[in-house]
């Protein structure tokens, strides 16, 4: 502030000598039009300040934006995961025809050729869907994969170990579509 009011009295001993003098409050207003250092600085400051905001700002919406995009992908993948699970039903009750059908081959084999042919059919339109058949028999069981309906001893098998399986197990793209209804060992 000293140096303003030093360069004002020289600006005023210079004006002297000249037609046109100005007086100090004159020569002080022209001297506050420029800005002084520190608000030089706190433009600087809230440039950079509000530089730091919108870069965060930027890269929020950009995460946003990806969050985005990979909850609709999710969506878009498992939107039919109450249409494919009616049909395992269908899975289901295919499979027990021609379970039925082996036990008597001689009377039905033209049958069993067609049902059979069905089954694959559904098995493929089950793979371009990623819809999977898991079976685990021999294994551990697996709460997260199957659910257990009974537990008969065997010497043979460890405690816990799946026997056979009830109704089959499937996925949706890695994601549990129905459990498997197994029978463990005890």
């Amino acid at each position: 502030m000293n140096d303003k009011k030093q360069h004002v009295e020289e600006l005023i001993d210079e004006n002297e000598t000249t037609d046109n003098q100005e007086t100090p409050e004159e020569l002080d207003s022209e001297a506050t039009d420029t800005p002084p250092e520190s608000e030089e600085n706190n433009l600087e400051a809230d440039f950079e300040k509000l530089k730091d905001d919108y870069i965060r700002l930027y890269a929020e919406m950009e995460n946003m934006k990806k969050r985005t995009l990979t909850e609709t992908e999710k969506t878009i993948k498992f939107a039919i995961s109450s249409f494919a699970k009616e049909l395992l039903s269908v899975a289901d009750n295919l499979e027990r025809a021609i379970t039925a059908m082996n036990k008597d081959k001689d009377s039905c084999s033209e049958l069993l050729k067609g049902v059979e042919l069905t089954q694959n059919e559904l098995t493929k339109v089950f793979e371009k869907f990623g819809i999977k058949r898991f079976n685990h028999i021999g294994e551990k069981f697996d709460p997260n994969f199957e659910r257990v309906v009974q537990e008969i001893p065997d010497p043979k098998a460890k405690s816990g170990t799946i026997l056979s399986e009830l109704q089959a197990g499937y996925t949706i793209h890695d994601r549990i579509l129905r459990e498997a209804m197994v029978i463990v060992a005890k």
